[in-house]
C-alpha cells in the first residue's frame, strides 16, 4: 500500500486531499507544517509527499532542502502542491529538490496519475539501492582459492578466439581470480551469441556460479533458443542454486547471423552503446531488468529489445568496473568520459580504451575487475554441424485472442514453445521468436491500442508511452488478435498471418517503417529475419513467410 504524506497548514485542502486519495486505498499521514512533517518521517515509512509551499514554522522550501538531504539513499519523491503560477516560484520548487507539481484546485485525474508515476521509481530506486547494498558488502569479502578457481573457469571457456573480427574483448581482473565472464558461442542457424557477467564478489563466491552458468549458456546456445531463453534458464539456475546475497548483472547479446539485427537481454549492467565507426552514439541500451537470480521463474521478466544494424556499426558494453574506476582524488571515470573514450579515435580497441582507463587511475589500486566488448555486427558463417531431421507433416495452427485474454497473457513464449517441438524447427527458435514477437506487438500496441511510436520521441517518451500503453490495456474491453501459423515441409517454410481489429495505418510500408524502425517495431526488422513480408490494404493485418532452408 502507497502511504502518501500530505503536508499543509489549510485543514481543508489535507481534508480534500485525504478523501481523494483514501478513496483508492491509499495510506494517509499529515502534517501541518513542515517542522511537522520531518517528525513523521523520522517514524513513517513514506512513499510520496505532497507538500505545501506557504506554511507557518518551516515553509515547502526549506522542508524540500531538509528532506532531500536526510532520505538520500532511496528517491523520496516531493510533489509540490501550490497555487502560485509565477516562472520564478516552479523554478525554486525544483532547485529545493521539488520532483514535481500539482496546482490548487486539484484535479483527482492528475493527481493520481502523478502519483503513481513517481511510485514505479520509487521501488526502482528501493530495488537498486538493495542491490548496491548487497554488492557493496561483497566487495569487501576476502578473495580465496584464487589459483584453482582460476585454472577450473578458463577451463569452461570457449570459444572467446573463434570470432576476432566480430569481438573484440578485455578482461582485466581486481585480483587473480576475475568476477567477471565473458561467453561466446553459435547458434545452429549461425547467429552470434555474447554474455557480459558480472557476479557478486570474487574468487570462489564467483566462480560458483560463474562455471554452471557459462554451461547452461553453451547448452541453450547450441539448441537456437532465444536471447530470453538463455537469460531465463541461467536465472532459474542462479535463484535455485546460489544464497539469496549472490546475483549476476548481465548483457546477453544475439547477433543475427547476417550481422543485421541484434537481440538484446539487459540486466543490471551499465547502458550499452550502439556506435558507429568513429565511436559516435546511434542509440543507447538501457538496463531494463534486475540481475540474473534475484528473481524466481514466475517473477522473471522475458522482455528483449530488437534493433537494426549494419556492417559498419558496433557495439559497446562493459561492466561498472570501467565507470567506477577512480583516481588519486577519489573522481569517478564516470560514463561521460567512456562516451569520449569511445570517439578517441576510429575503430577504437578495447585496448586503447582499458589503456585510457588506467592512464586516469595514474597508479590508484584497482577496485573492481574491468571488462568491456566491442561487437562488430559484420557477417557470420554458418556452422558446419549436424542438424535435426525436418518433419514431413504439414499443419496449421490457429489461434483467437479475445481482450480478456489480450490483457491476461502474451501467448508468443507459448507459440514458440509449441512450434519448437516440431521436428527441424527448435534450432530456429530464436528467429521465430523475434518475427512473432515482433509482428503481434506491432499488433497489439499500435492496431488494437492505436498507440504512436512518435510519442517516444518526446522527453521522457518512452515512460510515457509505456505508461499509455499499461491504460490503454487495462481500459480494453473489445478487440480481437488473431494468429494463424503453417509449416509447409515440401518448401522447408513457415507461414505466419496476425491480424488485428484496429483501425489499421493509411500511410505506406515505406512510411511505416521509417516511423518505427527507430524503436525495433518496423517492418525493416521483419523484412531481415523473414523472406517477405506484406502488410493488407488497410493495415491490420500482416503476413510473413520464413524460410527453414
Amino acid at each position: 500500500m502507497i502511504h502518501v504524506l500530505i503536508v499543509d497548514d489549510q485543514a481543508l485542502n489535507r481534508i480534500l486531499l485525504s478523501k481523494m486519495l483514501e478513496e483508492d486505498g491509499y495510506k494517509i499521514s499529515m502534517a501541518y507544517n513542515g517542522l511537522e512533517a520531518l517528525k513523521v518521517l523520522e517514524t513513517q515509512d513514506i512513499d510520496i509527499i505532497l507538500l505545501d509551499v506557504i506554511m507557518p514554522v518551516m515553509d515547502g522550501f526549506e522542508a524540500a532542502q531538509k528532506i532531500k538531504q536526510r532520505f538520500d539513499e532511496v528517491y523520496l519523491p516531493i510533489i509540490f502542491i501550490t497555487s502560485l503560477d509565477d516562472q520564478g516560484s516552479f523554478e525554486r520548487c525544483l532547485e529545493v529538490g521539488g520532483d514535481d507539481f500539482i496546482q490548487k484546485p486539484f484535479e483527482k485525474v492528475i493527481l493520481h496519475a502523478k502519483i503513481k508515476a513517481h511510485s514505479r521509481t520509487r521501488q526502482l530506486s528501493k530495488k537498486a539501492n538493495q542491490q548496491k547494498e548487497l554488492l557493496q558488502y561483497h566487495h569487501n569479502q576476502n578473495e580465496r582459492e584464487h589459483e584453482i578457481i582460476e585454472h577450473i573457469f578458463n577451463n569452461s571457456l570457449e570459444n572467446q578466439d573463434k570470432f576476432k573480427d566480430h569481438l573484440d574483448f578485455n578482461l582485466s581482473p581486481a585480483s587473480m581470480f576475475n568476477g567477471d565472464m565473458f561467453l561466446v558461442a553459435q547458434s545452429p542457424i549461425g547467429n552470434l551469441y555474447c554474455m557480459l557477467g558480472d557476479f557478486t564478489g570474487h574468487g570462489l563466491a564467483a566462480a560458483i556460479g560463474a562455471l554452471p552458468a557459462s554451461r547452461a549458456f553453451y547448452r541453450m546456445v547450441s539448441k537456437g533458443m532465444a536471447v530470453n531463453d538463455v537469460a531465463s534458464e541461467i536465472n532459474t539456475l542462479l535463484y535455485n542454486l546460489l544464497p539469496g546475497h549472490m546475483f549476476c548483472a548481465a548483457t546477453i547479446i544475439e547477433l543475427s547471423s547476417s550481422g543485421k539485427s541484434i537481440s538484446a537481454w539487459l540486466g543490471g549492467l551499465p547502458d550499452a552503446y550502439l556506435i558507429d565507426q568513429n565511436g559516435d552514439v546511434k542509440q543507447v541500451l538501457e538496463s531494463q531488468h534486475m540481475a540474473l537470480g534475484i528473481l524466481d521463474e514466475d517473477e522473471f521478466e522475458h522482455e528483449v529489445i530488437h534493433f537494426e544494424t549494419d556492417h559498419e556499426t558496433r557495439l559497446a558494453f562493459a561492466t561498472d568496473g570501467i565507470i567506477e574506476t577512480t583516481n588519486k582524488n577519489d573522481v569517478f571515470f564516470g560514463e561521460e568520459r567512456f562516451l569520449e573514450t569511445l570517439k578517441s579515435k576510429p575503430m577504437v580497441s578495447c585496448e586503447n580504451i582499458v589503456g585510457y582507463v588506467s592512464e586516469f587511475a595514474d597508479g590508484s589500486e584497482q577496485q573492481d575487475d574491468v571488462s568491456i566488448v566491442l561487437l562488430n555486427c559484420l557477417p557470420l558463417a554458418s556452422q558446419e554441424q549436424v542438424r535435426e531431421t525436418f518433419s514431413t507433416l504439414a499443419f496449421n495452427l490457429s489461434l483467437s485472442l479475445n481482450a480478456k485474454q489480450i490483457k491476461q497473457t502474451d501467448p508468443v513464449y507459448d507459440l514458440v514453445n509449441i512450434l519448437s517441438g516440431v521436428g527441424g524447427l527448435k534450432d530456429h527458435r530464436s528467429n521465430i521468436f523475434l518475427l512473432l514477437s515482433e509482428a503481434y506487438n506491432n499488433s497489439l500496441d499500435h492496431g488494437v491500442l492505436g498507440l504512436d511510436s512518435n510519442i517516444k520521441l518526446q522527453e521522457d517518451g518512452f515512460f510515457k508511452y509505456y505508461e499509455m500503453r499499461e491504460k490503454a490495456l487495462a481500459a480494453l474491453s473489445d478487440a480481437m488478435i488473431i494468429i494463424d501459423m503453417r509449416y509447409c515441409p515440401d518448401t522447408l517454410s513457415l507461414y505466419f498471418i496476425i491480424c488485428d481489429s484496429g483501425r489499421g495505418f493509411n500511410r505506406g510500408e515505406s512510411e511505416l517503417s521509417a516511423t518505427n524502425s527507430e524503436f525495433g517495431r518496423g517492418l525493416s526488422l521483419l523484412k531481415e529475419i523473414a523472406e517477405k513480408v506484406t502488410y493488407n490494404a488497410s493495415g491490420n493485418q500482416v503476413e510473413m513467410c520464413y524460410k527453414l532452408s
